[in-house]
């Protein structure tokens, strides 16, 4: 069996919550200032745009004005609130929050796309100006359908199957199949049933062996032993194994490790096991932005000639050193495939080929979920929720 690495897992431990409390203090400060300032921009564009095309609507601007401060100010404090508390008011405040987001971002290109319309339409020739209340409310209605469509799809969770060939496979893996579950992301929103309708799907597949790359949990408060309580009924013949994703190092992670341990499975913190033959690896997110630290530690943890293994890397990036280290197969997730537009698009430009999909980099094979879960809006456009089924042949 390889060696589980130079660190020990209190030592990872230790370094993984050093580092959290650092960035807890240090970047809550700088993100909250630029998201809010943005959100608050966002929705006077859009209360301005909403007047300019209806005209009657300066009539309600004394309502409309404190509605449209108290959403812009909505989702940064209801986040901040559920990092410290866990309950019914709490829950709420962030998942309604969380859904006007949402709908946020659907009509605020529809704001956009009605001011390119109508000077598109300028351009072409002279035109009527009652026109305009129609433009907007086409785009409109438009965004509110994605909206709503969003909200649905995001509920109905996918099963994506595929087989892969792994170089020097114990024969007693072949035929053998894995369920990878990433970013389900419990907490306010995807709450325990959510979990049990998750692990409810997993079961119905019968896998040999359960992998679950990061962001398990949303990262905010959360009676996190409840959250998992589903899990406990999932008893694969090979375990169930867990590396953590940055939703889990936002602040100490040991909380998470050890709610995620007492539910019976198994945590890999820069170590690796042996699973019949199988060498089954995970390193912290933390990690991939250290070169230097992830190497050593993948070195640590090199295959040896004649043995294949899996890493439970969250975000699928230092590929160079992943297959440098002899690693078969990498199972990531983190992207959410982009989740909604933009940031489907944004997603593809910064991860490329490896934002979704199967994926070869060099003799690497790369796998990357978009996830089960939803993070902020619990939407998805452009980007199904799924568990993956794994067959190795």
């Amino acid at each position: 069996m390889p060696p589980s690495g130079i660190y020990t897992v209190r030592d990872a431990h230790a370094m993984m919550k050093e580092r959290g409390n650092f960035e807890l203090k240090a970047w809550p400060i700088l993100a909250v200032t630029v998201i809010q300032g943005i959100l608050f921009l966002a929705h006077l564009f859009l209360l301005h745009t909403w007047v300019a095309f209806w005209p009657s609507l300066v009539n309600y601007l004394p309502v409309l004005r404190p509605v449209i401060y108290v959403l812009a100010l909505s989702f940064a404090p209801a986040t901040l609130l559920a990092f410290k508390f866990s309950n019914t008011v709490v829950r709420f405040c962030y998942t309604a929050a969380s859904i006007w987001l949402g709908f946020l971002n659907f009509l605020f290109f529809a704001a956009c796309l009605s001011w390119l319309a109508w000077y598109a339409i300028r351009l072409a020739g002279p035109t009527s100006t009652a026109i305009r209340p129609y433009l907007c409310a086409a785009f409109t209605a438009a965004a509110l359908i994605a909206g709503i469509y969003g909200i649905v799809d995001a509920r109905i969770i996918r099963v994506r199957r595929i087989a892969v060939k792994l170089p020097n496979l114990p024969a007693a893996w072949r035929g053998r199949t894995a369920v990878m579950l990433s970013d389900l992301h419990l907490g306010p929103v995807n709450g325990t049933r959510f979990c049990a309708r998750i692990v409810q799907m997993v079961a119905a597949l019968k896998p040999d062996i359960v992998f679950i790359p990061g962001d398990l949990f949303d990262g905010t408060h959360a009676q996190l032993e409840r959250l998992l309580t589903p899990v406990q009924q999932l008893h694969p013949p090979f375990g169930i194994y867990f590396s953590t994703g940055n939703h889990e190092e936002f602040s100490d992670p040991a909380p998470y490790l050890e709610a995620i341990t007492r539910a019976g499975i198994r945590t890999l913190v820069n170590e690796s096991v042996l699973v019949d033959g199988l060498t089954v690896a995970g390193v912290s997110y933390s990690l991939t932005h250290s070169p230097i630290e992830l190497r050593t530690v993948l070195e640590s943890i090199r295959m040896q000639a004649g043995e294949s293994g899996i890493l439970l890397n969250h975000v699928p990036t230092r590929l160079p050193l992943v297959e440098g280290a002899g690693f078969a197969l990498q199972l990531s997730g983190h992207t959410h495939r982009g989740q909604i537009f933009p940031f489907t698009w944004i997603t593809k430009r910064v991860f490329g080929p490896f934002t979704y999909g199967l994926n070869n980099f060099g003799g690497l094979q790369v796998y990357t979920s978009s996830g089960a879960g939803t993070w902020g809006p619990p939407m998805r456009v452009g980007s199904a929720p799924e568990i993956v089924q794994i067959t190795f042949e």
